[in-house]
């Protein structure tokens, strides 16, 4: 594939991971959402992924009643990209998941490729006291979860949400994702071109190295030639070095408090904006563009916010 003239940041706002103990910057109302949202498009971010959050008291939500409190305000302030996750909470079934997508029709949202373990409960062990009852033992009891999506889940989602137009951010945490994508293509669930994100660094997926990144890239490669276009996520300390690998390989990147609460080693990131701009200046600093919205628009081959439903 040709390299891409111009970086794609795409930025995660707030997740499923993170709890509001761990840093006071991860937003979870919906006043919140939107306004992180668009000052991340502000710094640069040309695609929004969004999660949605219980406004009470933090916690993960996919009711679409949750996100329509903020996707509006984000379209009339912005022209980026909106991404809705797929992924909700590692307890919800596919149908859950994939209610808010269905609803709001997106230019893009998630899809995982693989079945997986997939688990923070580390991070328990790490705060005295949480804000909220729930948090300590959602985290604590991540080390029994299954992250589920099987062929039959990834083929249910695929055929509810293709009378949709959406283009699927295509989340693969190992390379065996990659097969699992390769497959569903051949059997006609997705076409070309792709957009694959690369995720390294969550327990239970591939681990944070470079050469791991090269690893999936070459057999991104030998299973879609020039039929993709690829991102990097890395998760926790890997966010910045690992995006930096990427924009010089020709990939796009993604960051935001989704995916890592900090801005350097041992600091918590103010907003998801300052990782955008942390992100944008490294990237121009090293000799690459940034993308505007119309122009990932373009490159990932997006059916335009004029067809969104919100």
């Amino acid at each position: 594939m040709a390299r891409q003239k111009k970086t794609v940041i795409t930025c995660a706002i707030t997740g499923a991971i993170h709890t509001p103990t761990m840093s006071d910057a991860l937003p979870y109302t919906a006043d919140d959402i939107a306004s992180q949202a668009v000052a991340a498009s502000e710094a640069g971010a040309s695609i929004l992924h969004l999660h949605a959050r219980n406004p009470q008291n933090g916690s993960v939500s996919i009711n679409p009643d949750d996100f329509a409190a903020f996707l509006p305000r984000i379209k009339q302030s912005t022209d980026a990209v909106v991404n809705i996750s797929t992924g909700g909470s590692l307890n919800n079934t596919i149908e859950e998941r994939i209610a808010p997508a269905l609803r709001f029709s997106p230019e893009m949202c998630s899809m995982n490729m693989g079945s997986m373990n997939f688990s923070f409960h580390p991070l328990a062990g790490k705060y005295d006291e949480f804000k909220f009852d729930w948090e300590r033992d959602y985290i604590a009891n991540s080390d029994s979860y299954i992250f589920r999506n099987t062929f039959a889940d990834i083929k249910n989602a695929a055929t509810q949400l293709a009378p949709h137009g959406i283009k699927f951010e295509h989340e693969c945490y190992d390379v065996g994702h990659l097969y699992n994508l390769k497959f569903c293509m051949d059997i006609g669930l997705f076409k070309a071109p792709i957009f694959i994100q690369f995720i390294f660094g969550i327990l239970g997926g591939i681990g944070p190295d470079v050469e791991n990144l090269v690893f999936m890239k070459r057999t991104a490669d030998k299973l879609f030639g020039d039929n993709y276009r690829w991102s990097v996520l890395g998760a926790g300390g890997s966010q910045m070095s690992l995006s930096t690998t990427a924009s010089q390989m020709g990939g796009n990147v993604r960051v935001g408090l989704e995916d890592s609460l900090f801005i350097s080693r041992g600091k918590l990131a103010d907003s998801n904006a300052q990782q955008v701009q942390k992100i944008r200046r490294i990237v121009e600093d090293l000799g690459c563009e940034v993308a505007t919205p119309e122009e990932a628009r373009e490159i990932l081959d997006l059916k335009g916010g004029d067809q969104v439903n919100f």
